[in-house]
C-alpha cells in the first residue's frame, strides 16, 4: 500500500534525485524533447579505461573456495570507477561455451550472446570486496584432502561423526558403522563419479567399511590388543581388529565385521577410553559411568569367533556401575546429568568424568571418587541435579518470560506492530513451554585434554579454554577466539583446538597461540593426531590431514609445487541459469502464464532459480507467519501450491528436481536442479531476514538460498524491499541489512545438527557471531559466495518524471532516457546499493503497475493515483570477477554473463509483471582426487621434503638409571630418566608390556600378554607420563600396593589379587620416548619383579628409610620388613633375570 508519509531523512535523499526544475512541458511529444538534448550514450567499452582502484593498505587474503572458505581481497572490481562516469556498460565480446564437457542442461557446446551489463561502483571494499581464490590456499598450511567436503545430500544415513587415529590407519565412526584408510593409500586416486563407491565418495582415498550398524558415536585406539574400540547410539560397544583382511578398497559386497560386542548401556554409549590399568570405562547417559575390567576383556578376546555370545555375556557380568558405588541413601555424590567425557590422567592414574557443569576425579586403580567440583573450580560436595534443574528452569522461566510493562498506544501503525509481535511472543512462550528449551550454559565444556607436561585442558562454548592442574584445581584461562571450542588434540608440546567457526588453532603448553587458520568452512567437531598428520573431521564428513610440522617452511615447498601443477587437476564445466521473478500480488497463475514465464525458456538450462513477493498478505497472516518464524516453522498452504504449479512448469518429474524453498511471510523463494547435472550440486542451504516493522516481520524483507555447484557456493536472494516513490534510503538501507545479516543454516527436513554427529554449540554457535570478534574474523556469508544473484520486487521507481511523460516514452520502446530516471541505476552509479553488482542493460517496459487481467501497455495503472511506470522487478548478480571479461580459471572460478533479461508483457494476473533471466556460468574447479595423487608424487619425489620428513624422526637421546628392578611388599624404587638432548623436549609414556606370574606347581611360569598396555594392580608407576625439558631429568618412583588384606577384596575390583600377591610376578615396563614434534618412538625396557613375602602379611606405614641401588635409583624400604627379612631366603631360579642374581646374593649376605 502506498502512503502520502514522508520521514525526515527520506525527504532529504528525495530531494537529492528529484530535480530542482523540471523541464518545460511542450505541445510536442516527450519523446521528441529527449531526442532534442544531450544524453549520455552506452559505453561500448571496458571499464579498465580511466578508472580508478580502491587501494587499502591491507595485504589480500586469499582463499581456496573448495570448502567454501571466504575472505574478501583488497583490490579494483568492475565498480570501482571515477566520480566523473555516470555510468558503467560493458558489452562482452560473443565467445562459445567453456571447453569443458557437455553435460545435458549446461549448455556446453552451444553459441551464446551476451548483452551489456551495467556494473555498480562501491564493489572492493568492506563485504562488497569480490573473494579471491587460488589453486592452492596460501591463507593456510597445505593439507592432505583425504576425504573431500561430500555433498550433504549423499550423506543421510551416513554422516562421519568422529575420527580416531593410528600411526598408520585412520579410523572413523559414521552413522552406519565404521571405516578406515591405510594411510599408505591416502595419496592413491578415488573412484570417480563412475566407481563403486556410494555417492559422497567418488573423491575419497581408498578405504574400508564395516557392515551396517548402529551410529558410532565415540572411538578408542587400543594399541596393545590391536583394537578399535567404538561405542554406539543402541548401548553397545564394539571391538575392530586393526588388520582386516581386506583387499579390494573399492568393493563394499565384504564389509568387514566386529571382533566382540556387548551390551555396555541402556543408553548411548558417549565416550570410552582405557585406563592406566588395563580396565575400560565407559559413560551414558543420567550420570552412568561403568568399568569393564582387564581380566574380563583378555579373557573374552581369547575366545573363538564363534564363541562370541559367550563372550559378550563374559563382559557384561563384569560391568562395574560406578554411580551406584557411590551412591549412599538414595544420594549421589555425582549429578545425573549426561556424562559426555572421559580423560585418562596416565602422569597420575586418575580419570575424569565430564558433565554438563560439572566433573569428577577417579582414582584409576581402586576406582575411588576423589573430587567433584563445577566449571568454576568449586568443590561440590552434594549434588542433588534433579532439583536444581528444577529451580533453575523455574527462575529461567520467570526471566525470559516475564511480563514486559504495558506502553501507551502510539497510533494505528504501532498498535498493529505490538499485535504483531505479541502474537509471536505468546507462540514462541508456548512452544518454549512445551519443549523445555532453554538457552544453553555458554560456560559448558564441549571438549577436553591432557597436554605433554600433564596439565588438563577445556574448552567451552564460549571459546574459552581453561587450564587445570591434576587435581582439578582451575589455574588459567585464555580466549583466542569467540566461537565454541569443539575439540582438542594433542601432538608432542603443541595442543589443537578445533571451533565452531571452523577456525584451527596451535596452543602452546602455556595457552599461548602460535597459529591459527580456516580448515573447514563447517565446525572442527573432531581432531586426532598420527602418522604425521593432524586429522580434521568437519560436521559436513570431509576429513583434511595438516602436516604436523604446519605452519612451516614445508608448507611453502608444497604450496610451489602444488601450484606449478595446476593444469593437471585443473577442471572446467558452464551452467545456465534461469532466474524469475514476480510479484503475485496475493493471486494465483495460470499454467499458460507459468509456461510463458519459465516453461519456455528452461530448455537449456541446468538451474532454475524461482522468487515470489506477496504470496499471501494481510494483518493476520504476517502475525501468523512471524509467530511461527519464531519456533522455526515456515511455509503456507498457498507457498506449497505456488511450489507445485511451477514444478509442473518445469517439467519436475521427468526434468528437474527440486532442490529446496524458503517462504518469509509473502516472499518465497524456490530452486530446481536439471537431474542431469545433480550429482554436481548440493548443499542446500537457507536463509530468511525480515525488514519490516523493526527489522521483525516479513512483509519486506529477503529469503535465500545457497547451493554448491561444482564445488562453488552460488547464492539466490528474492528480496522485496520497501515501497513508495520516497523510500529510496530505507531500500538502500533494507538491501544493506539482507547482504551483512544474511546467514545460512541447514534446512531442517535436509540436515540437522544431530545427524551430523555434532554438538548442539557446533550449529548453534557458527551461526551467532560475538560482538567481541576481531573485525578481521567477521565476514558476511553473501559475501563468500562466489556468485550472489538478488532478484525480486525491488521497489525503486523513476523520479523527475511525470506518468504522462513515463506513458509517451514506454509507447515509443525509447527506453535509454527512462533509464537516466531510474532510481536504482542511480543508487548503484554513487555505490550506494548493489555496490559492484552487474544489471544486464533494460529493454523491456516497466514491469509496475498494471490493472490485473488488462493486456499490452494499455493497462498501466490508470486509476485516481496514476502510479508512474517503474522497473521494479529486476535481476541483479555478481560473480569471481574483479574486472570485466576475466578469464575462468581457479583464481576467478566462476565468470558469469547474461544471455537473456526480458518481462513476459503478456501475463496479466497480477499488478507486476514477471521478470525472467538467463545467466551463462563457466565455473572452474578442481579434480580433488587428482591434486591429491599429485600431492603425493611431490612428497615422495621432492629432496627437500624428504629432507625435511626424516628430520621429524628425530628422537631426543635419553637414558634410564636401570633396567631392572625388584620389589618386594610395599616396597617402592625410584629410577631416573634423563633427557641428554640439549636443544629439544623428551615426552615419555610409561606402559606395561607384560606380565609373568610364578606357579607353586613348579610349572613353567604363567606369561600374561597384557594386550591393553594396563599396568598391574599391584604396581604404582607415578608419574606414568610427562614431558623432560632439555638437558634434564625427571624421577619416576615404581611402588607395590598390597591388595590381598584390603577390604575391597571381595567387592568385585580384587577378586583375584589374594592369590596372585602370593605369588612371584615379573613385568615389563616400557618408556616409550618421543621428541616435541616428533613422528618416531623410542623405548626403553625396565625389567620390574615382585618377589612374594609370604611371611608378611601386614599394609606397612610410609617409608623410614632408603638405600642406594643404582646410578641414579633409589630404593625405600620399611623398617618393618627390614627386621622380617632376615627371617627369609630368597633361591635363585632359572627362570630369574641374570641381573637380579647379584641382588639376591646381596639379600641372603644380609641374612
Amino acid at each position: 500500500m502506498d502512503s502520502a508519509i514522508i520521514e525526515a531523512d527520506e525527504r532529504e535523499g528525495l530531494a537529492s534525485l528529484v530535480p530542482a526544475h523540471p523541464p518545460p512541458r511542450k505541445t510536442h511529444s516527450y519523446v521528441e524533447q529527449y531526442e532534442q538534448k544531450p544524453h549520455y550514450p552506452i559505453r561500448k567499452y571496458s571499464l579498465d579505461e580511466g578508472s580508478r582502484s580502491v587501494t587499502t593498505d591491507s595485504e589480500p587474503v586469499y582463499f581456496d573456495s573448495s570448502d567454501g572458505e571466504c575472505s574478501t581481497a583488497t583490490g579494483r572490481t568492475g565498480g570501482d570507477r571515477g566520480n566523473g562516469e555516470d555510468y558503467g556498460f560493458v558489452t562482452p565480446p560473443s565467445k562459445p561455451a567453456s571447453q569443458g564437457g557437455e553435460i545435458a542442461g549446461l549448455g556446453g557446446g552451444d553459441d551464446f550472446e551476451s548483452l551489456p551489463e551495467f556494473i555498480g561502483a562501491g564493489g572492493g571494499v568492506d563485504v562488497f570486496k569480490v573473494p579471491v581464490r587460488a589453486a592452492v590456499n596460501p591463507g593456510r598450511p597445505p593439507c592432505l584432502e583425504l576425504r573431500p567436503h561430500p555433498l550433504r545430500e549423499t550423506q543421510t544415513g551416513k554422516f562421519l561423526r568422529n575420527i580416531a587415529c593410528t600411526e598408520s590407519q585412520l579410523w572413523a565412526g559414521q552413522e552406519n558403522g565404521v571405516r578406515f584408510w591405510n594411510l599408505e593409500e591416502a595419496y592413491e586416486v578415488g573412484c570417480g563419479i563412475g566407481g563403486q563407491v556410494r555417492r559422497g565418495d567418488e573423491d575419497t582415498a581408498p578405504f574400508h567399511e564395516s557392515v551396517t550398524i548402529s551410529p558410532t558415536l565415540c572411538l578408542m585406539i587400543d594399541h596393545g590388543n590391536r583394537l578399535v574400540w567404538s561405542g554406539h547410539k543402541d548401548g553397545k560397544i564394539r571391538a575392530w581388529k586393526m588388520d582386516q583382511p581386506v583387499t579390494n578398497t573399492a568393493d563394499d559386497s565384504k564389509p568387514f565385521k566386529e571382533r566382540l560386542s556387548w551390551q555396555a548401556h541402556r543408553g548411548p554409549v558417549n565416550y570410552i577410553v582405557m585406563s592406566s590399568y588395563g580396565d575400560m570405562w565407559s559413560c551414558s547417559e543420567g550420570g552412568v559411568i561403568k568399568i569393564w575390567t582387564l581380566d574380563s576383556l583378555e579373557k573374552s578376546l581369547v575366545l573363538k569367533p564363534e564363541e562370541k555370545h559367550m563372550a559378550a555375556l563374559l563382559v557384561e557380568r563384569s560391568g562395574i556401575d560406578l554411580r551406584s558405588q557411590v551412591t549412599v541413601n538414595g544420594t549421589c555424590s555425582i549429578s545425573s546429568s549426561d556424562v559426555k567425557f572421559l580423560l585418562v590422567d596416565t602422569v597420575r592414574a586418575k580419570v575424569w568424568a565430564v558433565q554438563h557443569l560439572s566433573f569428577s576425579i577417579w582414582d584409576a586403580q581402586n576406582k575411588d571418587l576423589l573430587k567433584v567440583f563445577n566449571i568454576d573450580g568449586q568443590v561440590e560436595n552434594r549434588v542433588d541435579m534433579q532439583a536444581t534443574q528444577g529451580q533453575q528452569a523455574e527462575e529461567t522461566k520467570a526471566k525470559f518470560f516475564s511480563t514486559p510493562k504495558k506502553e501507551k498506544p502510539q497510533g494505528f501503525l504501532q498498535r498493529s506492530r505490538h499485535a504483531i509481535m505479541g502474537a509471536a511472543g505468546a507462540v514462541r512462550r508456548a512452544a518454549t513451554r512445551s519443549t523445555g528449551a532453554f538457552a544453553e550454559d555458554p560456560r559448558k565444556v564441549e571438549a577436553i585434554a591432557i597436554a605433554a607436561d600433564g596439565s588438563i585442558w577445556t574448552g567451552s562454548m564460549n571459546g574459552v579454554i581453561a587450564q587445570w592442574d591434576g587435581n582439578g584445581n582451575r589455574l588459567r584461562e585464555v580466549n583466542h577466539h569467540q566461537q565454541a571450542v569443539l575439540c582438542f588434540c594433542t601432538f608432542g608440546d603443541r595442543i589443537y583446538v578445533g571451533y565452531a567457526s571452523g577456525y584451527i588453532q596451535i596452543l602452546d603448553l602455556g595457552g599461548k597461540l602460535v597459529a591459527s587458520w580456516v580448515s573447514h568452512n563447517e565446525p572442527v567437531i573432531k581432531l586426532a593426531a598420527g602418522g604425521g598428520f593432524i586429522f580434521s573431521l568437519a560436521t559436513h564428513g570431509g576429513v583434511r590431514g595438516w602436516y604436523v610440522t604446519s605452519p612451516g617452511p614445508l608448507d611453502s615447498v608444497i604450496r610451489t609445487e602444488l601450484s606449478q601443477k595446476e593444469m593437471t587437476y585443473a577442471r572446467q564445466d558452464s551452467v545456465k541459469i534461469l532466474i524469475g521473478t514476480w510479484n503475485v500480488g496475493e493471486g494465483r497463475a495460470s499454467r499458460g502464464a507459468l509456461m510463458s514465464w519459465l516453461g519456455s525458456a528452461v530448455s537449456d538450462v541446468g538451474i532454475v532459480a524461482v522468487g515470489l513477493q506477496e504470496v499471501d498478505m494481510g494483518a493476520g497472516f504476517l502475525a501468523m507467519s512471524t509467530a511461527k518464524e519464531t519456533v522455526g516453522v515456515e511455509g503456507s498452504a498457498v507457498g506449497q501450491w505456488w511450489l507445485d504449479a511451477i514444478g509442473n512448469a518445469v517439467d519436475e518429474r521427468n526434468t528437474f528436481e527440486r532442490m529446496g524453498s524458503r517462504q518469509l511471510a509473502g516472499l518465497l523463494i524456490s530452486l530446481w536442479v536439471r537431474k542431469d547435472i545433480r550429482t554436481h550440486v548440493g548443499d542446500l542451504d537457507v536463509a530468511a531476514v525480515p525488514c519490516g516493522f523493526g527489522r521483525a516481520i516479513g512483509n519486506k524483507g529477503g529469503v535465500g538460498l545457497r547451493i554448491r555447484v561444482y564445488d562453488r557456493i552460488m547464492c539466490f536472494v528474492n528480496c522485496h524491499l520497501a515501497a513508495h516513490l520516497e523510500a529510496v534510503t530505507r531500500r538502500n538501507a533494507d538491501f544493506n541489512h539482507i547482504y551483512r545479516s544474511m546467514v545460512f543454516s541447514k534446512g531442517q527436513s535436509l540436515y540437522t545438527a544431530a545427524a551430523a554427529g555434532a554438538s548442539t554449540s557446533a550449529q548453534a554457535l557458527k551461526s551467532n557471531t560475538n560482538t567481541n570478534i576481531n573485525t578481521e574474523e567477521e565476514k558476511s556469508d553473501l559475501a563468500a559466495a562466489d556468485m550472489v544473484a538478488f532478484f525480486g520486487d525491488f521497489n525503486y521507481r523513476l523520479f523527475g518524471i511525470t506518468y504522462d511523460e513515463a506513458r509517451d516514452f514506454i509507447s515509443h520502446r525509447s527506453f535509454d532516457w527512462l533509464r537516466e530516471k531510474d532510481q536504482l541505476r542511480a543508487e548503484m552509479n554513487e555505490g550506494k546499493v548493489f555496490q559492484g553488482m552487474r544489471e544486464a542493460l533494460i529493454t523491456f517496459p516497466p514491469t509496475y503497475k498494471f490493472e490485473k487481467n488488462k493486456p499490452g501497455l494499455g493497462g498501466y495503472d490508470s486509476g485516481e493515483k496514476k502510479r508512474i511506470p517503474a522497473w521494479c522487478d529486476r535481476v541483479i548478480y555478481r560473480d569471481n570477477q574483479s574486472s570485466p571479461f576475466s578469464e575462468c580459471n581457479l583464481k576467478c572460478p566462476v565468470v558469469a554473463s547474461t544471455v537473456m533479461y526480458e518481462a513476459c508483457m503478456d501475463v496479466t494476473e497480477s499488478d507486476h509483471k514477471p521478470v525472467r533471466c538467463k545467466l551463462h556460468a563457466n565455473i572452474a574447479h578442481t579434480d580433488k582426487s587428482v591434486r591429491r595423487q599429485e600431492l603425493g608424487k611431490i612428497i615422495k619425489s621432492n629432496e627437500k621434503l624428504r629432507s625435511m620428513f626424516e628430520e621429524l624422526r628425530s628422537v631426543p637421546e635419553t637414558s634410564v638409571s636401570t633396567n631392572n628392578i625388584l620389589l618386594q611388599s610395599q616396597d617402592t624404587f625410584i629410577f631416573t630418566i634423563r633427557n641428554k638432548s640439549n636443544s629439544s623436549r623428551a615426552i615419555f609414556n610409561i606402559v606395561c608390556k607384560g606380565q609373568t606370574i610364578a606357579r607353586d606347581d613348579g610349572e613353567e611360569p604363567e606369561n600374561q600378554s597384557r594386550g591393553t598396555f594396563g599396568l598391574p594392580r599391584w604396581l604404582e608407576v607415578s608419574p606414568g607420563a610427562g614431558m623432560i625439558k632439555p638437558d634434564a631429568s625427571v624421577q619416576v618412583k615404581v611402588h607395590h600396593e598390597d591388595f590381598h588384606n584390603s577390604d575391597e577384596s571381595t567387592d568385585g575390583f580384587h577378586k583375584n589379587m589374594s592369590c596372585e600377591d602370593t605369588c612371584d610376578k615379573e613385568v615389563t615396563l616400557m618408556i616409550n620416548i618421543q621428541g616435541s614434534c616428533s613422528t618416531r618412538t623410542t623405548s626403553h625396557s625396565i625389567k620390574v619383579c615382585f618377589s612374594a613375602a609370604k611371611s608378611v602379611s601386614v599394609a606397612y606405614s610410609k617409608p623410614t628409610s632408603m638405600t642406594k641401588n643404582l646410578e641414579g635409583s633409589t630404593r625405600y624400604q620399611p623398617d618393618s620388613y627390614r627386621d622380617l627379612r632376615s627371617r627369609r631366603t630368597v633361591k635363585p631360579s632359572k627362570e630369574t633375570h641374570p641381573d637380579l642374581l647379584g641382588y639376591q646374593v646381596f639379600l641372603d649376605s644380609h641374612n
